[in-house]
């Protein structure tokens, strides 16, 4: 992919791996986003879903109208598929909390629609990482490896895509975010080809989800070139038998022991942007430390028709 040269951004691949796209904003665009934001209350955002197209439409016109089209691209061309982009340089005194919530809002209405977030009642989720945690999965477990996996296995909607903003960090060692390409993983053929892998799995969640119903699918499908794509999560599925739960743990092993892994660190304030059928997503455990803390920002959704 040859990436067109658009005012306010410089855009290349990223030194951590060929799939992933770095597009930083320069400060120029950083200062007239939040201009362009100042006004726009973040309370006014989760009510009135109309003000989500809005700041998406201001954020596309700093970019001469074309970061729309660069994100779709990237995020549907099987070659990428995923981006990490964000500010140049990260000033927390003019790009905060609210910035970043409004920031990523009008990155993901550039491209699709969110889903409701049951966890938390909103179109997003802001969720902590600490030393103590007392929850039911391993997203904000940090001394644990939150393992290879994709969202929206175990609800009804689509999950196309998925958006995860750092919102801060502090004493923070470790922790890296990890992508994995289907088309790079040694093993896909194999688990892809599987009886077992193309048949339907029972997919439930903990009570922190807020999802009270169970869905039934299968591990893998294919896309419309017939290859294939990946609806999996190690926590979530119910094996009914010996074979599945097998399949399962061999399924397991072989991602986190894949030699292609991207592993990187995410600045914060930046966000990784991904498509969720052909790229699977984690993060490495942190070193252990009394003060760690991390905030993220999530959305996930589906692309426009």
């Amino acid at each position: 992919m040859i990436f067109e040269n658009i005012k306010g951004l410089a855009i290349s691949v990223h030194p951590q791996g060929k799939r992933l796209v770095s597009i930083n904003i320069l400060q120029s665009a950083i200062d007239e986003l939040v201009k362009k934001f100042a006004f726009i209350d973040i309370q006014d955002l989760e009510l009135k879903p109309f003000l989500r197209f809005f700041v998406a439409d201001e954020c596309n016109k700093v970019f001469d109208n074309k970061i729309k089209d660069l994100f779709k691209k990237i995020l549907t061309d099987r070659n990428y598929g995923a981006f990490v982009v964000g500010p140049e340089k990260f000033n927390t005194d003019v790009t905060d909390d609210k910035f970043l919530v409004k920031l990523s809002t009008a990155f993901t209405h550039l491209v699709g629609l969110p889903n409701f977030d049951a966890m938390t009642g909103k179109y997003y989720a802001r969720f902590e990482v600490k030393h103590v945690d007392s929850s039911d999965s391993y997203l904000r477990k940090a001394y644990k490896r939150l393992d290879l996996h994709t969202d929206g296995t175990y609800v009804k909607e689509k999950t196309d895509w998925l958006l995860m903003t750092k919102i801060k960090e502090k004493n923070v060692q470790g922790g890296e975010s990890v992508l994995l390409h289907l088309d790079d993983w040694e093993d896909c053929d194999k688990f892809f080809n599987h009886p077992v892998g193309q048949s339907d799995f029972i997919w439930g969640s903990p009570k922190s989800k807020n999802v009270e119903y169970k869905v039934t699918h299968p591990v893998f499908l294919k896309d419309s070139s017939g290859k294939a794509i990946i609806s999996y999560i190690d926590q979530f599925p119910e094996p009914q038998n010996m074979e599945q739960g097998l399949f399962l743990n061999n399924l397991s092993e072989s991602l986190e022991n894949s030699k292609n892994k991207i592993i990187f660190k995410l600045p914060p304030g930046c966000s990784i942007f991904s498509n969720n059928y052909f790229l699977l997503h984690g993060r490495q455990p942190f070193v252990e430390n009394k003060e760690l803390q991390r905030e993220l920002l999530r959305q996930r959704g589906v692309f426009y028709n």
